[in-house]
């Protein structure tokens, strides 16, 4: 048992510090009626919130009641209305697939119609690049054929020009040297003039024909060698034309897509 004696230590001190005194110790009927009070506060308390509780337990339980109803309802009424979506849903989807089938053949056709445009025109324009193509190496082959035969031909001419020029004036000296030649023979001997000049004719005629006969062997030389350069020429631009021609074959069998031992060689 615990003893209701308050200790002097559990002494309540005066609130004026300076008196320092302590209050008397209470008498136990009074403790005894404050253990009473507390006890019947506590009671009172527990009770009212025992009741407390069971009344919003109460609530509780109603709330409860009409939300489950209002659930239950509410899901009836989500039933219906899914039910009716999902028929009218059903017929949409019907018509939005005939609606898509159709669009999708349309756009089928039309992309096969694009497609097949397309690679018409690319077939067309890769045909036009590779004439213009073949149409400009011909064209810079036979202009590079063409300058180096006319090249030649200028020098050609130029020697000829330069050698009958130099054979005019051989023969022009010279029959100025056997005119002076005749003139002084005929004041000197009359009769040595007839010799004279046919020794002075034959030797122009042996000279000519010599002139003539190293002309034409020049002449020779030089024709020769033209033709055989212009010979070289034609062969350069034979295999050109032939690795031209390979090059654009080789070019539409990618574009074309097709095996190429299928095709005979051009050359």
């Amino acid at each position: 048992m615990f003893s209701l004696v308050i200790r002097d230590s559990q002494q309540r001190i005066s609130p004026i510090r300076f008196l320092f005194l302590k209050l008397p110790p209470p008498p136990r009927a009074a403790l005894l009626v404050a253990v009473v009070v507390v006890v019947v506060v506590v009671v009172v308390v527990v009770v009212v919130v025992v009741v407390v509780v069971v009344a919003i337990v109460e609530v509780v339980v109603v709330v409860v009641v009409v939300v489950v109803v209002v659930v239950v309802v509410v899901v009836v009424v989500v039933a219906i209305v899914v039910e009716v979506v999902v028929v009218v849903v059903v017929q949409v989807v019907e018509q939005v697939v005939v609606v898509v089938v159709v669009v999708v053949v349309v756009v089928v056709v039309v992309v096969v119609v694009v497609v097949v445009v397309v690679v018409a025109i690319l077939v067309v324009v890769v045909v036009v690049v590779v004439v213009v193509v073949v149409v400009a190496i011909v064209v810079v082959v036979v202009v590079e054929v063409v300058v180096v035969v006319v090249e030649e031909v200028v020098v050609v001419v130029v020697v000829v020009v330069v050698v009958v020029v130099v054979v005019v004036v051989v023969v022009t000296e010279v029959a100025v040297v056997v005119v002076v030649a005749v003139v002084v023979v005929v004041e000197v001997v009359e009769e040595v003039v007839v010799v004279v000049v046919v020794v002075v004719v034959v030797v122009v005629v042996v000279v000519a024909v010599v002139v003539v006969v190293v002309v034409v062997v020049v002449v020779a030389g030089v024709v020769v060698v033209v033709v055989e350069e212009v010979v070289v020429v034609v062969v350069v631009v034979v295999v050109e034309v032939q690795v031209v021609v390979q090059v654009v074959v080789a070019v539409v069998v990618v574009v074309g897509g097709h095996n190429p031992q299928n095709h005979p060689p051009f050359f």
